[in-house]
């Protein structure tokens, strides 16, 4: 980068620093009210499609061969082409990933997904915390603390209620609802303070993921379909915040599956 250029970014740098609230952009009530209009759709989507004969893959174009490779697919959701998609002051980020995990089966993946003690070890760096909170019989309440660092560092504390569901000895699905997300300053600080549900930058409004289980060739078949509620791009900040906003969600769900795939040997080693 030219020294002409690092001057100004270093002096926005200086004023956000001494004034965050330049960047404050608080949850409205309409965004919200629109989000969870959109999440109705989107739970209509995946019902028909899990009660269909396609149930993993849905109106996405099959790709197991690419799977079994080694292949991790990511593809933006249709629903999150249409009109429904937006709301107003906010963006929905609606992606479907898809992972093929080998020499395994689907108790063995559940028991992974299920073990939320342990998720700060195996999706480390992006989980920093995790905690059990609740558990009765397929229903899980979770909290996880969120670290990533593009540009800037943005650290969220979260709550998860997730319920699984085993259709058959092959079949499973699970949904997973944020009821509690708030934005941290000064994380692992003396002075670390959460900032109110709603207030801050709005990097993540709320989190919601419907996954499904196929075990099949020799393995499972993993899906996980994340839609979450951010604020607009801010004018003016793009640079700064954008990064944020509009590719944390494809990159992370990336990184979940790849976490995924490549945690289900250890914690199997662990649970003999």
């Amino acid at each position: 980068m030219q020294l002409g250029l690092l001057r100004p970014l270093a002096f926005l740098m200086f004023v956000l620093a001494l004034d965050p609230s330049l960047i404050a952009f608080d949850l409205k009530q309409k965004t919200r009210d629109a989000y969870d209009r959109y999440l109705v759709l989107a739970e209509k989507k995946v019902d028909a499609e899990q009660n269909s004969p396609n149930f993993f893959w849905g109106d996405v174009a099959p790709r197991d061969e690419e799977l079994k490779q080694g292949g991790i697919v990511i593809e933006k959701a249709s629903l999150a082409s249409s009109k429904d998609a937006k709301v107003p002051d906010g963006l929905v980020h609606h992606w479907s990933g898809f992972v093929f995990i080998p020499d395994t089966n689907l108790d063995k993946v559940l028991s992974f997904l299920e073990d939320y003690d342990h998720h700060q070890d195996y999706y480390k760096p992006e989980v920093a915390r995790s905690k059990l909170l609740h558990r009765d019989d397929d229903h899980f309440v979770a909290y996880l603390r969120f670290a990533k660092k593009k540009i800037i560092t943005v650290v969220l504390n979260t709550e998860h209620d997730a319920h699984y569901y085993k259709l058959d000895a092959k079949r499973a699905y699970s949904r997973s609802h944020t009821t509690r997300v708030t934005e941290v300053e000064n994380a692992n600080q003396p002075d670390e303070r959460e900032k109110p549900p709603g207030k801050g930058e709005g990097y993540m409004w709320s989190m919601d993921t419907y996954w499904r289980f196929l075990e099949r060739d020799g393995g499972v078949y993993v899906r996980c379909d994340a839609i979450s509620l951010t604020r607009d791009v801010p004018t003016g900040l793009g640079w700064l915040i954008g990064p944020f906003i509009t590719s944390i969600p494809r990159e992370s769900l990336s990184a979940t599956l790849k976490a995924t795939r490549g945690g289900i040997g250890r914690h199997t080693a662990q649970q003999r």
